[in-house]
């Protein structure tokens, strides 16, 4: 396996991740601000290793 490849697949579920964390809420409080923050660190960090792992594969 590529070591792109291995990016683009970590940068996935770093995304799919922020995506769950972000859905997820209390019916009475709603989302906290730590999930809000934990989210967004995730899609940061996601969006990185994407972008590290497409220019792996393209340099």
């Amino acid at each position: 396996m590529n070591f792109g490849v291995a990016l683009l697949v970590v940068g996935g579920f770093l995304l799919g991740g922020a995506y769950s964390i972000s859905k997820a809420d209390s019916d009475t409080k709603g989302r906290t601000g730590g999930q809000l923050v934990f989210a967004g660190i995730l899609l940061v960090a996601a969006l990185l290793a994407t972008a590290s792992g497409i220019l792996y594969l393209v340099g």
